[in-house]
């Protein structure tokens, strides 16, 4: 988002940033910044108290202030207009209201699901409800804690856990610190549904598709996010119209039901960024947050047509009925660092140790900009610009690469070819993001599942 507002043609923007580390990217391009590691709401209003007569609103990207309510706060004490939820509408911070919400607006939607709640049982009885539970609908199941927790958090079948002692023992695990949903693992395609909100009206944003585990061919842990990828339309390879038009529906569906009860601001922003997978019976929600997506925003952000500046005060006002993207298709690749993903357990030869604690280089990358006439965009992420003026990668995803071209293909190519000019920390990137091949298996998956319906 700082570069949608940097590149901006029509005003002179001054970005004022509270940020978790000293982002290279960041400090450069803000008047002023700030580091609050923890980004504690009463530091960020500290922040935004300073320079109050200087800034005209503000956007959140990250869903922990969001869930915290720093909307209402700063809204409330410094009169400076946020674009996100408030915090009744950050629906992300309870799985299990969410998908109560979902069953009374949407059923079609929601898997088979079932709400332990630690209050109603003993040890005993709910490891006995558990079981009775999985003897109805199998072991293939997605163990989701409400809120963020101590525990052993979300857990698949497969992923997480192989037999029916390590789901009890995982589920175990979270049932001490609140609610756990036990829900049905759903066999199908996923993508990612993003809409801009004034209050008043959804305006959907083109389908994206992220890949969550860390290597090649979809193996290894689930992780934040390795890249994703969006088409020169509105729509995946693997989806019709049909398919998006129902999407629509459903979060339209939750959206007038939400709206019922909310002022006509309280749900500016990105309320819905939906993870949907696409199944034989058709879209089914797995899950809804009230921001950005990270990394599929990025998808999105730079190839607006419109001038992002002038979205967001259309969401302000409430006036915002469509936005305007160039027909590109893009991908985003991120670089992270070797133990990131268990990469250095699992592929330790591959670690160059001696250039695990250099200081990364973008410049090469950068240089591409030139070669591809801005086709090509480079995001420092999880790294910190230090005093010595090097930047370090922390232990997150370090650097994004977003190539824009005109087809996947195109994209993919300057998107690794930028990955490939990015230098020190020892840094490593999934290969394969919207590949052919990889492409090639959604659609044909999705051909098998719609048949196996007729």
């Amino acid at each position: 988002m700082i570069d949608a507002f940097a590149r901006s043609q029509n005003y002179r923007v001054g970005i004022y940033v509270a940020d978790k580390q000293r982002n290279p990217f960041n400090v450069k391009r803000a008047k002023e910044h700030v580091v609050i590691p923890d980004l504690n709401i009463e530091q960020i209003c500290k922040f935004a108290k300073r320079y109050k007569h200087k800034i005209d609103f503000g956007i959140v990207g990250p869903e922990k202030p969001i869930i915290n309510g720093i909307r209402d706060i700063v809204e409330k004490e410094i009169d400076i207009p946020l674009i996100c939820p408030t915090k009744e509408y950050a629906l992300e911070a309870s799985k299990v209201a969410q998908r109560l919400l979902f069953q009374r607006v949407v059923p079609e939607t929601n898997p088979k699901f079932k709400v332990f709640n630690p209050k109603d049982y003993t040890v005993t009885a709910v490891k006995r409800e558990v079981n009775k539970w999985l003897n109805e609908i199998g072991n293939e199941v997605a163990v989701k804690p409400d809120r963020p927790a101590a525990g052993k958090g979300v857990g698949v079948w497969g992923d997480h856990f192989n037999t029916r002692e390590e789901l009890v023992d995982h589920f175990m695990s979270n049932i001490e610190y609140g609610p756990v949903i036990i829900e049905e693992k759903i066999e199908g395609e996923e993508s990612s549904f993003q809409a801009f909100c004034d209050g008043k009206h959804l305006v959907p944003l083109p389908e994206t598709r992220d890949y969550k585990r860390a290597f090649d061919k979809d193996k290894g842990p689930n992780t934040g996010g390795m890249g994703s990828y969006k088409d020169v339309g509105d729509i995946l390879p693997f989806m019709t119209t049909v398919d998006k038009e129902k999407e629509i529906d459903i979060v339209n569906k939750v959206f007038r039901e939400l709206r019922r009860r909310a002022a006509s601001t309280d749900l500016r922003g990105i309320p819905f960024y939906d993870a949907f997978i696409h199944t034989s019976a058709g879209p089914k929600l797995l899950e809804n947050n009230s921001r950005p997506g990270d990394p599929e925003i990025q998808n999105i952000l730079p190839v607006l047509k419109d001038d992002f500046v002038d979205i967001c005060y259309k969401m302000l006002e409430g006036n915002l009925i469509g936005v305007n993207l160039e027909t590109k298709a893009t991908v985003v690749t991120y670089k992270v660092p070797p133990n990131y993903g268990g990469f250095v357990d699992t592929f330790p030869e591959r670690v160059k140790t001696d250039e695990a604690n250099k200081p990364v280089s973008l410049v090469q990358a950068e240089k591409l900009a030139e070669k591809y006439k801005d086709a090509i965009r480079i995001y420092p992420a999880s790294t910190e610009l230090r005093e010595n003026g090097n930047i370090y990668a922390l232990r997150s995803r370090a650097v994004s690469v977003v190539g824009i071209g005109n087809s996947i293909h195109e994209a993919r190519e300057i998107s690794l070819e930028g990955t490939k000019e990015i230098t020190g920390g020892s840094l490593w990137n999934r290969t394969d993001i919207a590949s052919r091949e990889h492409i090639r298996k959604s659609i044909e998956h999705m051909e098998k599942l719609r048949l196996s319906k007729r």
